[in-house]
């Protein structure tokens, strides 16, 4: 070996630490109230001209980047808001039981609000692959009327549907889970993590699952590997990553609520997870229940927005997103 000792022992000091041990939020980072008064129900999503999107009272919030929240877009009913890689937002709306995109001059086109003619059931959460391909997980909380999607036996499915650049829809998962909530795809396209949370259910799933996803965009039920499990308590909502691969999951509430969520000691806030070990990394307390989902925004993409009881909160984190927009394009501006 031609290094000599010195040489050695200093390169292996600047080696980067793994992961489990960097510090996952900022030293001395606290939680910050970014909106309050209902304008956060869900979403997030971040835009580099926008702000920050928010689903709220019915409404799009926007949280413009000098801090001034004002409504977007009105009635819009949505849930789950993520940008793809040509800054179109792309949104569920589980009030018209449909998935909508609004191209950056504010045009709407309906992606699809039917399966094999029957209509969905309240597409909740979405994903973006590589290619393009949406993801949509479709529950139903609440009333279990007028859902029309079932299995042969005649048994509701409450799944993940995937959305073809074509337009063509398939379903990737169907019963191999109670009832999808928050789904997301994997910086490189081989996993579908799937937020499993029958949280009105005594007994019901609060589960988060990983399955490989193939290259075609479908999924091995066969591969369903079990991360982490909330008990009793309030199970997963909303998933993102980060670029070490980390999961930042919303789950959890402060105060029991039963009958269907006894357990107390299952706090709110975010869970940071190791996508292979299933281990928790890290958590992040919220104080308002509930906690619904989590995105990553600012210049350096290291700020996590966190909605949680209408509340938008943020809190400064060691490691940016990994993120299909703001691409490499500098965006053009929405009216």
């Amino acid at each position: 070996m031609r290094f000599t000792l010195p040489i050695l022992v200093l390169a292996v000091a600047f080696l980067p630490a793994p992961a489990a041990e960097q510090p996952i939020f900022e030293p001395g980072a606290k939680l910050k109230v970014e909106a309050e008064k209902g304008s956060a129900g869900e979403g997030p999503a971040w835009d580099p001209v926008l702000g920050v999107l928010t689903s709220g009272n019915g409404n799009i919030y926007r949280l413009s980047r000098d801090g001034k929240s004002t409504v977007y877009r009105e009635k819009a009913g949505t849930n789950g808001l993520l940008f793809d890689r040509e800054g179109r937002l792309v949104a569920c709306e589980p009030e018209q039981r449909r998935v909508t995109r609004t191209d950056r001059d504010g045009k709407l086109t309906v992606l699809t609000d039917r399966f094999d003619g029957k209509r969905y059931n309240q597409p909740n959460d979405l994903t973006i692959d590589s290619k393009g391909r949406i993801y949509f997980s479709d529950p139903r909380y609440g009333s279990r009327e007028g859902m029309e999607i079932r299995d042969e036996k005649g048994q509701t499915i409450e799944g993940v549907y995937r959305i073809d650049p074509d337009g063509k829809v398939s379903r990737v998962i169907g019963r191999e889970v109670e009832r999808a909530n928050g789904v997301l795809v994997s910086a490189d396209d081989k996993f579908l993590f799937v937020a499993d949370n029958n949280n009105d259910a005594v007994g019901g799933a609060r589960k988060l699952w990983r399955f490989d996803l193939k290259p075609d965009g479908t999924v091995d039920p066969a591969s369903k590997k079990l991360l982490y499990d909330w008990g009793k308590g309030r199970g997963p909502d909303g998933v993102k990553q980060d670029r070490l691969g980390r999961l930042y999951v919303a789950a959890g509430l402060n105060k029991p609520n039963p009958p269907a969520e006894p357990a107390d000691d299952v706090k709110g806030g975010i869970y940071v997870i190791d996508p292979q070990s299933g281990k928790l990394l890290a958590f992040q307390g919220v104080p308002t229940d509930e906690v619904t989902n989590c995105a990553f925004g600012g210049d350096d993409l290291k700020t996590l927005y966190i909605t949680g009881g209408g509340t938008l909160y943020s809190i400064r984190t060691t490691t940016p997103v990994r993120t299909n927009w703001p691409s490499s394009n500098q965006p053009k501006q929405i009216k």
